[in-house]
């Protein structure tokens, strides 16, 4: 009954998440802040920390970005300095002080950061490249909830050797970095403390207009003293990217309107490649297109594409795969990151209706358009439509998405989507989907103070011929966070007939459950910063007898110390009842066979080093049974820095299966060494080698950025993909891009 009323399962929901509205609306004592004007020059708020406001004056001179904070201008402005420590405890003020201050024009806004040192020495950075990993820097990082919406925004920063930082925000706390926007920054280190100013255009990010006030945070990160700090105090167990927890900036004056805004982002290039092992001759290649970026307002944007190129994106990272499933790779193509969160995120990670990954990576995109943003205080709206061309036996296709969010309570929002993927151009004798339609709702809880959050989605699909009345899945997950405890439970289910072409669904015709529970615990004068266990029990059935087809029952005891060194224990006991014949090697030679059952154990033990160190490393070991075999593993990372100039890195994975009779005894090396240089923070050298057993390939990517302008770039890439056995090339490639944003 449950499974099959996903409607009634999301009205019980509502129901549900309706007594939790006090939770989400604000007390007596806050209501004055939560009123609306009639000149819409105040709007809905609700942070837990609302009343920690920065004024942010106009200014009357001009800021010269030279990491020397003298002009009158800085002076006059107010500072932000009781900085609240998170990590290691956050029970009062930081340590290490800070000081913040915010200015703005017509134009743009500007930071000026001071971060005092408390203990003397070199500040750690893993290098100059732009999107530093925020734990391994001494950093600034500034959060801008520009909607007042507690869920969307823009993050910048900077670490103390001056490498940016930049991306887009969703779901309340999470950061998108592979957005990319045109701002400027300049650091400056001096012996007790390093500064920074930064310049934003006001057209480079999305706000609505008329409106004095924006929520906002700043986070700092001192390695050296293991602190993690922000201006408006955050629990710590949550990032300081939440902005249930941010504080305000108050503008003198709203920010400028922004009208029309246009940039346009031509491209050219001109490669040459050859596949050897299909014998082909030598392809050259001579390209050209563009983007354009067309503000309607300053909520609201269309973003174009013509013959986009995306040559230039990083590598995925190879893995072994030894899964009876898709592996998920992350989007990194900078057409589809910017509100990706709004198609993206509907459904959970293996059940989305949309995965932009699928669309131009087996076809050109021959154009495409997409128009999202804010729409009023509490509307999101997105809609994009991709056509890609006909190249082999595949289809010219045309690809649909459209969504729409609506905030209500304090966090929370309903979202719809529709997703259509449809063939054109079919010729008589095609066999295949003519098109697949997706429609999905779904329910988003977010709590005032981010202690629960939870989502109940429910989705058809639509394909031709399709009417066994199980093309729909449904799913539910809540969670409660504090302190010393995390309680999470997700349910899923996936009807066998469910077709989401377009979306990531690995898996269909099962039902889920999950609960899980983390417990920490916080002992004092110790060595510990904390210590506790993750445990959980997942359960796959059949949908129709709920006969169980998997069972995942696992327990993790981790240490975190304070030197930032972790260990982790892990015992699992796995069940499978196989739903189809699979080859536990992945090779495809030999099979188990459909309806048999495997069930086992294993163990792991994982070791990460503190990672302030020029020398940082981490190895996890694991054994037990693998299905009718057993299973040994090792795998970890090396990664030796030169700061600020790059870092030289190693991964690597083994995988020794000790099957039975077909397979025998099969091992698996995967290695990836890795060169990262940044001469500058404009001026990037990457070489990147990945060695991959099972798929027996040997990948070398080389590539050279010079960001000779703010987002306007030159890119050198050269790939080669080997037989490793006998070193004989498969395919090769170069290809010289070079693109300039005119706005």
């Amino acid at each position: 009954m449950f499974v099959r009323c996903p409607i009634l399962t999301f009205l019980l929901f509502l129901l549900f998440c309706s007594l939790l509205k006090a939770n989400n609306l604000p007390s007596s004592v806050d209501m004055e802040i939560f009123s609306v004007s009639k000149k819409n020059t105040h709007m809905l708020l609700g942070t837990v920390n609302q009343r920690f406001v920065i004024h942010a004056r106009k200014i009357t001179g001009a800021i010269k970005l030279d990491g020397i904070i003298d002009e009158a201008d800085w002076l006059k402005a107010e500072v932000a300095n009781d900085f609240y420590m998170v990590l290691p405890y956050d029970t009062g003020h930081s340590v290490a002080k800070s000081e913040i201050r915010m200015v703005y024009d017509d134009k743009a806004f500007y930071l000026a950061i001071i971060f005092h040192d408390t203990i003397p020495g070199k500040r750690p950075v893993e290098s100059l490249r732009k999107d530093f990993v925020f734990a391994n820097n001494d950093n600034f990082l500034v959060f801008i909830d520009s909607f007042n919406d507690q869920t969307t925004g823009y993050s910048f920063g900077v670490n103390a050797a001056g490498a940016l930082w930049d991306g887009t925000m969703d779901k309340g706390q999470g950061v998108n970095l592979m957005w990319d926007c045109k701002w400027e920054s300049k650091t400056k280190n001096y012996p007790d403390k390093w500064i920074t100013e930064m310049r934003i255009p006001f057209k480079s990010i999305r706000y609505k207009k008329g409106i004095d006030h924006w929520n906002i945070q700043f986070s700092r990160q001192d390695l050296k003293l293991n602190e993690k700090s922000a201006w408006a105090p955050v629990p710590r167990q949550f990032p300081t990217a939440s902005l249930a927890y941010a504080g305000q900036v108050k503008w003198e004056t709203p920010p400028p309107e922004s009208g029309l805004r246009l940039a346009l982002i031509p491209y050219a290039l001109g490669g040459v490649s050859r596949d050897f092992e299909n014998g082909q001759k030598r392809l050259y290649n001579k390209n050209f297109g563009f983007d354009a970026k067309l503000g309607l307002s300053s909520a609201l944007n269309l973003d174009l594409t013509v013959n986009p190129d995306f040559s230039q994106a990083d590598v995925d990272d190879q893995v072994t795969n030894l899964q009876r499933f898709e592996l998920y790779y992350p989007e990194k193509r900078q057409f589809f990151l910017e509100n990706s969160g709004l198609f993206g995120n509907f459904g959970n990670a293996n059940i989305n209706p949309f995965f932009s990954r699928r669309i131009g990576l087996d076809a050109p995109v021959n154009a495409g358009a997409r128009l999202s943003g804010k729409i009023g205080n509490d509307w999101r709206l997105g809609v994009m439509d991709m056509q890609t061309g006909k190249t082999g036996d595949t289809l010219a296709r045309n690809f649909f998405v459209a969504t729409v969010q609506k905030k209500v309570f304090s966090r929370s929002s309903f979202g719809l989507i529709f997703v259509n993927k449809e063939h054109l151009d079919i010729p008589a004798a095609w066999h295949g989907n003519s098109y697949n339609r997706v429609a999905g709702i779904e329910y988003n809880l977010a709590s005032r103070d981010n202690f629960l959050t939870g989502k109940l989605f429910t989705q058809k699909s639509f394909t031709p011929h399709a009417t066994s009345g199980q093309e729909f899945t449904q799913g539910f997950n809540v969670a409660y966070s504090r302190k010393n405890y995390l309680l999470e439970f997700i349910q899923l289910y996936v009807g066998k007939d469910f077709n989401a072409e377009t979306g990531f669904v690995p898996r269909i015709n099962f039902l889920e459950f999950n609960p899980r529970v983390t417990l920490k615990f916080y002992p004092k004068n110790n060595l510990l910063e904390y210590h506790g266990f993750l445990s959980e029990i997942n359960n796959f059935y059949l949908p129709g007898n709920t006969q169980i087809t998997d069972r995942n029952v696992g327990f993790d005891y981790f240490f975190i110390f304070k030197s930032r060194a972790r260990i982790d224990l892990k015992g699992y006991n796995h069940y499978i009842l196989l739903q189809q014949n699979f080859d536990p090697t992945n090779l495809g030679t030999n099979y188990l066979l459909s309806g048999t059952g495997y069930n086992w154990n294993e163990c792991s033990a994982q070791f990460v080093s503190d990672n302030r160190k020029s020398l940082k490393y981490d190895f996890t070991t694991g054994y037990g049974g693998f299905y009718n075999g057993k299973r040994w593993y090792a795998q970890g990372s090396f990664n030796y820095r030169f700061q600020p100039y790059g870092n030289i890195s190693m991964v690597y994975t083994y995988n020794d299966l000790l099957l039975p009779s077909p397979w025998q005894h099969t091992g698996f090396w995967e290695v990836g060494p890795k060169l990262d240089v940044t001469f500058t923070n404009t001026l990037f050298f990457t070489t990147y080698v990945q060695y991959n057993q099972q798929s027996d390939n040997l990948n070398l990517n080389a590539r050279f950025q010079w960001r000779y302008k703010p987002v306007s770039d030159i890119f050198l890439v050269y790939t080669d993909n080997y037989f490793p056995g006998v070193m004989k090339v498969k395919n090769r490639a170069i290809v010289l891009k070079i693109s300039y944003w005119f706005n």
